[in-house]
């Protein structure tokens, strides 16, 4: 699908996006998450849902019903679920869009870091399953109280181990070394294409950062004005909190693409620096002060996502 709308990019920018590119492309490898779930329902058999549609009076064609196999409110099923949770924001929250989905960029100096986290998470997931294993029994037959003539014992393993997991390798985002054996030529071609996938990985970026920072500062900045009838509205903590991360996530992220986003960047971190929610809180006037400014930013960061040049970004299906 088409991410961003097509518009030729001046020189300089060109120019610019090419030597980051490159300096992305050397510093950089390609990772996959890939999550091992078991499917929670299954569709009705045709002469289950014939049997529903008679009920609404419907054509069964019309009709889709599935049953839920596992209460997946269960505590136990829930701390299995937090930890794909935690391993898929890990995933996303140390790496760069890239143009193949279900694939990001890793800073090459952060592998160890990355194997590291996400080795412990694969392990808090087995200790999760193994204790939701020990529940198995318990979920079936509850199942098989709500489920009545619908429930089929068919439908469940008889241990949940081998059904979760959570792996990830290291897909190439560089051209095979055979090409060049076979033909330079095309070889030098997949070499091009794959410059400009990381030009394409750029933009992806900076639109990415963008666009969370503008609804993080737009978010703050609503929930700091004053409500119509002139009473403070209530905020989380989590509304100063996230935009503090943001910053960190950008600074140790950023691949220094684009000046003038750094520098929106830069002031709403100066608007936030040192103030925190209790005191936003308690201060009428630094509240509305700093709802001003951060409505600044999120002014300029919707100008420039829609000024600034961009050029059609199509995921390769696969």
């Amino acid at each position: 699908m088409s991410t961003i709308l097509e518009s030729p990019f001046s020189d300089t920018e060109t120019n610019n996006k090419i030597s980051t590119a490159e300096q992305l492309r050397s510093e950089s490898a390609a990772v996959r998450l890939h999550i091992r779930w078991p499917g929670v329902r299954k569709s009705l058999s045709r002469q289950h849902q014939q049997r529903a549609a008679n009920t609404f009076d419907a054509e069964i064609k019309s009709v889709s019903i599935s049953k839920k196999l596992l209460d997946t409110r269960h505590p136990a099923f829930r701390a299995a679920t937090a930890v794909r949770s935690q391993a898929v924001k890990y995933w996303k929250s140390n790496t760069l869009p890239y143009i193949e989905p279900g694939v990001r960029l890793l800073r090459r100096r952060e592998m160890q870091t990355f194997e590291l986290c996400m080795s412990s998470l694969r392990n808090d997931l087995a200790d999760a399953v193994e204790t939701l294993d020990g529940h198995y029994d318990e979920l079936i037959d509850q199942a098989r109280e709500r489920l009545g003539d619908l429930f089929d014992r068919s439908d469940y393993a008889d241990r949940l181990g081998d059904l979760f997991g959570i792996e990830w390798d290291y897909p190439s985002s560089s051209p095979p070394d055979y090409l060049l054996q076979i033909s330079p030529r095309l070889y030098n071609r997949e070499c091009e294409r794959m410059k400009a996938r990381f030009e394409d990985a750029i933009t992806m970026a900076e639109q990415a950062f963008a666009e969370e920072l503008s609804q993080l500062v737009g978010h703050l900045a609503e929930r700091l004005s004053g409500g119509a009838d002139g009473s403070q509205k209530v905020f989380r903590d989590s509304a100063v909190t996230n935009l503090v991360e943001f910053f960190d996530r950008f600074e140790r992220l950023n691949i220094r693409s684009n000046e003038q986003l750094d520098e929106l960047v830069a002031q709403a971190r100066r608007i936030i620096s040192g103030k925190q929610a209790e005191s936003l809180r308690s201060n009428d006037n630094l509240r509305e002060q700093i709802a001003s400014d951060l409505s600044r930013v999120e002014m300029s960061l919707d100008g420039w996502l829609t000024d600034r040049p961009r050029r059609s970004i199509m995921r390769r299906s696969r």
